[in-house]
């Protein structure tokens, strides 16, 4: 591929529901500019850009792919996004990337969650954006409609480019808005036809509003339209132009990915009207001078690059994919990477099509390349020159709070499975692996249940090794609710020295909870000799590791010593922990002991028409609900959720809200749990501990 310049370059992410055409889009999108001489198609998992295993035998995009294409002097570089949320991770990657959108919409299944996602992706990052309704070959699909629904839920900015002409129920042509004239397809030759005249009347009004539009951009052509004249194509295209990249119209288009109809005209559209990354600012922060850096896709600036998305692969190896911000970056570079201060070098510069890695020999600002086997660069990184050190702020991505429990289903295989995890985190920033020691568990977090079962399927097929998902454990403590006092002789008599130790100890609640216990003496006259005092505190220590109501660890414990004896021959400190560890078991049981659980702040986001089945649904799971606030047409729902209440909660909730409600968590404290809740959970754990599979 050719090198472009700034100017002639085009960075569009396709965004929009699982399953809405995105990919096909891509497909026709790489036939017609002559990347592939046939298209390929999901269901026969021959995609450009669905390239990985796993996508081949879902059907379904679970990675980011960048393809780049060649059209009328230009290069698109089309970011394609996965629809489905558990994967939204490798959507704000690319949207961060990306210098405009395509929202695809099925014009069979009409505006759907995954669009209103989309939409509110682009008013974040602030990008311009064009409305694409595919399976127009469809007999059902209909292009009114999505006009209709867009606009009565964005408002008067959507502007179709172009009507559908149908004939006997099939998509034959279509109305260009702009030029007010009718083509038809035939074959593979797009023919002028007559403007039908079911169409004139919705012609006019489209016509109307374009130019209400196209009036609006200066006072000239504010007079020009009051007076009555008409606008050349050029003025009309070039006020768009302006409209389109500051957001004031979204155009709107259509076609049929699998028939390749209208894909032309987009492309075209995206040439025309969409801005080249010299428009746009990008600013960092130069670490030498702590001056802001003005990059700005400037090609005569110092280099400058930021890594969006890293691609591990077991079998295409690793690839950084790179954005570049300022300067033109070249092989056989020497690059400087602030965050990680190392300094590498750029062997070969890459563009890589779906998962075809073609050399290149420089990149210019703007433009969007891979580079291989940077070992210590990882996605959010900037890389730049020891000259000029900059750095870039990284790219918001979501939390993940979905979480399971996972093992290695083969002992061998423990450090082999964490080795894949740790490179599977490096190219997907929303996994994350938690060791969590207190409960003897290791935790997989993820962005849903599909997202996890994906983790466990890869690390089989690609890293060869079997993981197991189960529910996690979730960590109860143990407390006392009142006072005991007990005594415990120690005492075994086996030929030689014996063991003597004999304690008498008062246990009572501790107000801080975040101790586990305090240990004081009050012993008078020698009766537990001083050297003895460690060993009962050793006793201690042990015993509030797993306590004696539910093998959970113990907190908020105040343990005196107060009396004892011992036999100046047999007496050990072996003898003084042992003795200890009796008398607490009996004094924790006899002291009222009671389980408590955490519980999480939890907040739900939320449309308000699906507030009534969230927190019906929240009641259910124990939660307590401390209060509702408006934030932009939505409610954000606060409450206090014990974590056992949490678990299945994301798939739970987006099957309420139809993937529209959003939620977040974090732990607050331990609260006691109700009887019902520890019977159960002590009688399951006293089963584990029968069988031996406490962990």
């Amino acid at each position: 591929m050719n090198v472009y310049t700034t100017d002639k370059i085009r960075n569009v992410v396709l965004l929009g529901h699982g399953g809405c055409g995105k990919t096909s889009l891509v497909e026709a999108m790489a036939y017609l500019s002559g990347i592939t001489s046939r298209m390929g198609k999901v269901s026969d998992g021959n995609t450009v850009s669905d390239f990985g295993k796993e996508e081949q035998k879902r059907q379904i995009s679970i990675s980011t792919s960048v393809v780049p294409i060649e059209w009328e002097g230009v290069k698109i570089n089309i970011l394609d996004t996965p629809g489905f949320f558990d994967f939204v991770g490798e959507v704000e990657e690319a949207v961060g990337a990306a210098d405009a959108a395509v929202i695809v919409v099925s014009g069979k299944a009409g505006v759907e969650v995954g669009t209103e996602k989309a939409w509110e992706l682009c008013d974040k990052y602030k990008l311009p954006r064009f409305i694409f309704v595919t399976d127009m070959d469809v007999d059902n699909a209909s292009f009114r409609q999505v006009v209709e629904d867009m606009t009565n839920a964005y408002g008067k900015k959507m502007a179709p480019f172009h009507l559908p002409i149908r004939e006997n129920e099939k998509f034959v042509g279509y109305v260009n808005v702009i030029t007010e004239t009718g083509h038809r397809w035939q074959g593979k030759e797009v023919v002028d036809c007559e403007v039908p005249e079911y169409s004139k009347a919705n012609l006019q009004l489209c016509k109307d509003t374009l130019m209400e539009a196209v009036a609006e951009t200066s006072e000239e052509f504010m007079e020009r339209y009051f007076g009555g004249e008409t606008f050349s194509e050029a003025e009309i295209r070039a006020a768009l132009r302006s409209n389109v990249i500051d957001g004031t119209i979204v155009p709107m288009t259509m076609g049929s990915s699998v028939l390749c109809q209208g894909i032309y005209t987009l492309l075209d559209d995206i040439v025309k009207y969409m801005p080249s990354p010299e428009n746009k600012e990008m600013a960092g922060i130069n670490l030498k001078t702590n001056e802001i850096f003005q990059a700005n896709y400037d090609f005569s600036k110092a280099k400058s690059a930021y890594i969006f998305k890293t691609i591990v692969d077991p079998f295409i190896g690793k690839y950084s994919l790179v954005k570049v911000c300022s300067g033109v970056l070249k092989a056989d570079d020497v690059i400087y990477n602030s965050d990680k201060d190392v300094e590498e070098k750029v062997s070969k510069l890459y563009i890589l099509q779906g998962s075809k890695p073609s050399e290149i020999k420089e990149l210019h600002a703007g433009d969007i390349g891979a580079i291989a086997k940077l070992t210590a660069a990882r996605t959010g990184d900037t890389l730049s020159t020891k000259a000029t050190t900059v750095k870039y702020g990284k790219t918001e991505i979501s939390t993940p709070y979905t979480y399971m429990r996972y093992r290695a289903k083969n002992k061998g295989e423990i450090d082999k499975v964490a080795q894949s995890l740790q490179k599977m985190s490096h190219e997907d920033q929303t996994l994350k692996v938690v060791n969590d020691a207190e409960n003897r568990q290791t935790l997989l977090y993820g962005m849903g249940d599909l997202h996890l079962d994906v983790v466990a399927s890869r690390l089989k097929n690609e890293y060869k090794v079997d993981v197991e998902l189960t529910r996690p454990k979730v960590a109860f403590r143990e407390t006392i609710k009142k006072s005991s006092d007990v005594e415990y002789k120690y005492k075994k008599q086996s030929g030689g020295h014996g063991q003597y130790g004999h304690v008498k100890m008062r246990f009572s609640p501790l107000d801080n909870l975040e101790e586990s216990y305090e240990f004081s003496q009050e012993v008078v006259g020698g009766a537990v000799p001083k050297n003895y005092f460690p060993a009962v505190e050793k006793g201690l220590q042990e015993s509030v590791l797993k306590g004696p109501l539910a093998a959970y660890p113990v907190v908020g414990v105040k343990a005196v010593l107060y009396d004892g004896s011992y036999h100046p021959v047999d007496s050990s400190e072996m003898a003084f922990k042992m003795a200890t560890i009796q008398a607490f078991k009996k004094g924790f049981m006899d002291a009222h002991p009671v389980l408590l659980e955490p519980i999480a702040s939890l907040k739900v986001t939320v449309p308000d028409a699906y507030t009534g089945d969230v927190m019906g649904d929240l009641n259910k799971r124990r939660a307590r609900v401390l209060g509702m606030n408006p934030a932009g047409g939505r409610q954000v729902i606060e409450a206090d959720i014990p974590m056992t209440g949490l678990f299945g909660y994301c798939t739970d909730l987006r099957s309420m809200t139809g993937g529209r409600g959003t939620y977040a968590y974090e732990f607050a404290r331990y609260e006691q749990a109700p009887s019902d809740v520890q019977e159960k959970e002590v009688a399951a754990r006293a089963a584990k501990v029968a069988e031996g599979s406490e962990e």
